[in-house]
C-alpha cells in the first residue's frame, strides 16, 4: 500500500469569489483542507500549499494530481513539495481524481454550494477536516466487486492513522519529529 499520492481540488464558493483547497491521499482517503481566506489564484494557492505540506513528512509527499485549473499557474513551484512531481487530470475527467471528487462532494455536507466560504476560519476547516479522516469510508482500491468489505468492514479512523504512521516510520527512524494533526 503507497501512502503519498495526492489528489487536489478546489471548493468553489458563491461567483468564485471563495474557495477551500483539498487535498485527499488516494490510499488512506486522509483529508487535508487548505484556507484560502485571501483568494485562490496561483500565487495563493502556492503559498497556502508550501503551508499544508509543511506539516507533512516528505515520505508522504509523492505526487500531486490536480485538474487543469488557473490557480496551479504555479505548478512547478509546487512541484518541489512531491518527490515525483504534479500531474494534471485530463480535461473533464472527473473519474481521473476519483477520490478528491468524493470527498468534495462529503464536504459540501459542510460548505454548501452558492455560500462565501470566507467566512471559515482555518479552525473551521481543522475540525471538518478532523470529522471526515475519522468517518469510515470504504474503499475499493482495485479489489473486485465480491471482494469489497461489507459495511461493517468499511476502514475504521486506527486503519487510516496505521497507515500514516507506517509511512512515517522511516523518518522516525532517522530522528524526525512529526506530529499527526
Amino acid at each position: 500500500m503507497r501512502v503519498g499520492d495526492w489528489e487536489g481540488d478546489l471548493l468553489v464558493g458563491r461567483s468564485s469569489q471563495s474557495a477551500i483547497g483539498t487535498l485527499v491521499d488516494r490510499t488512506s482517503r486522509y483529508l487535508k483542507l487548505v484556507h484560502l481566506p485571501s483568494g485562490h489564484g496561483a500565487e495563493q494557492l502556492w503559498a497556502a500549499l508550501t503551508e499544508v505540506m509543511a506539516t507533512l513528512p516528505q515520505a508522504t509527499r509523492l505526487t500531486l494530481t490536480w485538474d487543469q485549473g488557473s490557480e496551479m499557474a504555479w505548478h512547478d513551484r509546487i512541484a518541489a513539495h512531491f518527490a515525483e512531481g504534479v500531474y494534471f487530470a485530463h480535461p473533464a475527467s472527473p473519474w481521473q481524481r476519483g477520490t478528491n471528487e468524493n470527498t468534495n462532494g462529503l464536504l459540501r455536507q459542510y460548505f454548501p454550494k452558492r455560500t462565501d466560504l470566507r467566512v471559515h476560519s482555518q479552525t473551521d476547516l481543522l475540525a471538518v477536516e478532523e470529522r471526515l479522516n475519522h468517518r469510515p469510508r470504504r474503499s475499493s482500491a482495485g479489489a473486485p466487486r465480491r471482494d469489497l468489505p461489507r459495511r461493517g468492514d468499511m476502514m475504521r479512523p486506527s486503519t487510516l492513522r496505521r497507515s500514516l504512521e507506517s509511512a512515517l516510520e522511516p523518518e522516525r527512524r532517522l530522528g524526525v519529529s512529526f506530529h499527526a494533526p
